[in-house]
């Protein structure tokens, strides 16, 4: 098939988007070179890296922002995320060679730690029986909505609703999640927290003294680590780390999680 020569009109609109690349990737580069300086007076005042107040400040300022441009508040906040994982990069980067600060195993500790490094709850796991029935109390009784039908067949049912994500585990889904469910019955397996850079996460709160899993990584690029449930509260946490683009269930993070119960 022979090419077509662009007309005048298409070519001068390519050139005003090529144009405006370049003034994203100035204003990207200033920005850089802002985060280069607040890391070094975060580093000179042994201010936190990662602030999660400051976070979603950030993240719900930019998508009322995009709601006024006409622009989608969720591909923004896609953008804005990416921004932010790269900005922490860098000043964890810029970091004293010895790593996260010291923390003591204390209970106060620990919540210093996930101050640190939390961002927002992600989604909650909740292990069930009979995944059939309670997809359809949520559903019908709440309101909840579906997530991808490939995940009904592996026993895991994503179910949405008002920014809420609950994550169905049926047994069918291992070996792991059925003897997860013959010990502690039905009920929530974890509670998933989003954080901006896994390793800063995972260390952080290995220092405060917590067990924890290491690291996984699924199809997705996606990083996540998990508590080892606690036998008296059995609380467990899991932290995930997103990629630029959303899935919404990291089903092989998720069965990886029934492995350290």
């Amino acid at each position: 098939m022979s090419s077509v020569d662009p007309s005048p009109e298409l070519l001068a609109l390519r050139q005003r988007i090529d144009e405006l690349d370049r003034q994203l990737l100035d204003v990207l580069a200033e920005r850089i070179n802002i985060c280069h300086e607040v890391a070094r007076i975060k580093e000179t005042s042994d201010t936190p890296i990662i602030q999660p107040d400051r976070v979603r400040n950030v993240v719900t300022s930019r998508r009322q922002y995009a709601i006024d441009l006409g622009v989608d508040p969720d591909f923004a906040e896609d953008i804005m995320r990416v921004v932010l994982s790269e900005t922490h990069r860098i000043e964890i980067a810029g970091r004293r060679a010895d790593g996260p600060p010291e923390k003591t195993a204390s209970p106060e500790g620990i919540r210093s730690a996930i101050d640190t490094v939390s961002s927002r709850v992600d989604h909650v796991v909740i292990a069930v029986t009979d995944l059939a029935q309670a997809t359809t109390s949520l559903t019908q009784q709440f309101g909840f909505h579906t997530g991808t039908p490939a995940h009904q067949s592996l026993g895991i049912a994503a179910l949405s609703a008002g920014g809420v994500t609950l994550v169905l585990v049926g047994p069918e889904a291992g070996p792991d999640v059925a003897e997860y469910l013959a010990q502690h019955g039905s009920g929530v397996h974890h509670v998933a927290i989003e954080v901006l850079n896994a390793g800063y996460a995972h260390a952080t709160l290995k220092a405060a003294g917590s067990d924890l899993s290491p690291i996984v990584i699924d199809e997705h690029g996606h990083e996540q680590f998990f508590t080892i449930r606690d036998s008296e509260s059995g609380v467990q946490l899991g932290f995930i780390a997103r990629t630029g683009h959303r899935v919404g269930v990291a089903t092989q993070n998720i069965l990886e999680s029934f492995k350290t119960h």
